[in-house]
């Protein structure tokens, strides 16, 4: 009888810590908000070229994510302005 019972307390926290070490895997590995990049705004940059040459895809979505991340009023940017690029 307590063979049986402690078969079961230790199958049962044998599959407790499996849980929980895969739950923890897939939060380690997620691509989540990463630190985000500090990039200074070179003269003849504009917002579609830094998105453009720092993220893959729609620029256009890149724009906004940097304007969103920066609190931009306009989407103009000027040389010296050093903007958070978030990561992809």
């Amino acid at each position: 009888m307590f063979a049986t019972h402690l078969r079961r307390r230790v199958t049962a926290l044998t599959v407790l810590a499996l849980v929980v070490l895969g739950a923890s895997q897939l939060v380690a590995t997620s691509s989540g908000a990463g630190i985000p990049v500090r990039y200074t705004v070179q003269p003849g940059d504009t917002l579609w070229s830094i998105a453009s040459a720092q993220y893959g895809g729609d620029p256009r979505d890149a724009i906004a994510t940097i304007e969103g991340a920066n609190r931009l009023a306009s989407d103009t940017v000027y040389a010296g302005d050093v903007l958070l690029l978030p990561s992809a």
